[in-house]
């Protein structure tokens, strides 16, 4: 009927290569083009003959017993199954990462993390929720009203290594996985100054885009400050990798109760939460890292300022 039949994975690889799959001849079960097809034809090979159709009688006829056994359907279709054995080139963003993670390594990094209770702020968080109001949303938020007291941690050391630019807007990037790979930063523009139902609104906005790839540059690449956020997957604490360009990047691990001592010196449970800071020690220092996670420290045990 004219209809090229082909893997997903296959379609993926095809536009990547930059193959046109009607010249690709598909060596699956009814022609499907498989990846291993994309890329014979993407080197210049030809296809392997396909074997004859069996008559009726041989299909009836019991398979020998030195046969290999099929493999299962459930696996033989999956994605899984067609990469193993595969290299697939990046895509453009993944080449961008890449490139990125590389010049970070260029830049002097130093850790700092802080433990934090969260159980006002998840409370106010539920509070909020049915009115439209998003966790990154709050986290931005408060994130802004902490960079706020604290213009070096939004700022940049100068090309030539000799100087500070002390950025005029705090604009927060959170990191988003893409479903094709790689990841995204979109921004959170003037985070300190926004209210949290607008960022909320604007958030929803960004992550819809960029799953669409219709962002445009100024909307991921005008971030100050970086929050890659881990905590939605299970995981206790990690360290992010610095993006060039920018002073710090915060890594924010999961909330979960935890065993501490009151302030009448009792024991408690509260909900922690971990989180490590990544930053330039060209010009951010350990003094100047630590006050910043007490300012933020002090917004999330008491978030109620953040709706002033």
């Amino acid at each position: 009927d004219g209809r090229i039949i082909a893997t997903p994975y296959a379609k993926q690889l095809a536009k990547d290569l930059r193959v046109d799959l009607a010249t690709v001849a598909g060596t699956g079960p009814n022609g499907r083009i498989t990846a291993s097809d994309v890329e014979r034809t993407a080197k210049g090979g030809a296809a392997p003959a396909p074997a004859a159709a069996p008559s009726p009688a041989a299909v009836a006829a019991p398979a020998p017993a030195a046969a290999a056994p099929a493999a299962p359907a459930k696996v033989a279709g999956t994605t899984v199954a067609e990469l193993r054995g595969t290299t697939k080139p990046f895509t453009t963003l993944q080449g961008a990462v890449a490139r990125n993670m590389l010049e970070s390594l260029k830049v002097p990094e130093f850790r700092v993390s802080m433990s934090i209770e969260t159980d006002k702020f998840d409370a106010l968080y539920k509070r909020l929720k049915p009115h439209g109001v998003t966790m990154t949303a709050l986290l931005a938020k408060a994130v802004g009203a902490a960079l706020a007291r604290h213009p070096v941690l939004f700022a940049s050391c100068t090309a030539d290594g000799n100087g500070i630019t002390y950025n005029e807007r705090i604009n927060v990037s959170l990191a988003v996985a893409m479903p094709d790979g790689g990841l995204i930063t979109p921004v959170l523009q003037d985070a300190d100054k926004t209210d949290i139902y607008q960022l909320s609104r604007n958030w929803a906005d960004l992550v819809k885009r960029a799953r669409a790839k219709q962002l445009k540059p100024e909307e991921y690449n005008s971030g100050t400050f970086t929050i890659s956020n881990l905590g939605m997957y299970g995981v206790d604490t990690f360290d992010a990798i610095l993006p060039p360009g920018t002073a710090c990047i915060m890594a924010v691990g999961g909330s979960k109760p935890t065993v501490v001592a009151t302030e009448d010196g009792l024991i408690g449970v509260r909900k922690v939460m971990q989180i490590n800071i990544t930053a330039d020690h060209r010009i951010v220092y350990g003094a100047d890292a630590a006050e910043f996670l007490q300012t933020f420290k002090a917004i999330v045990e008491s978030p109620d300022q953040l709706l002033l």
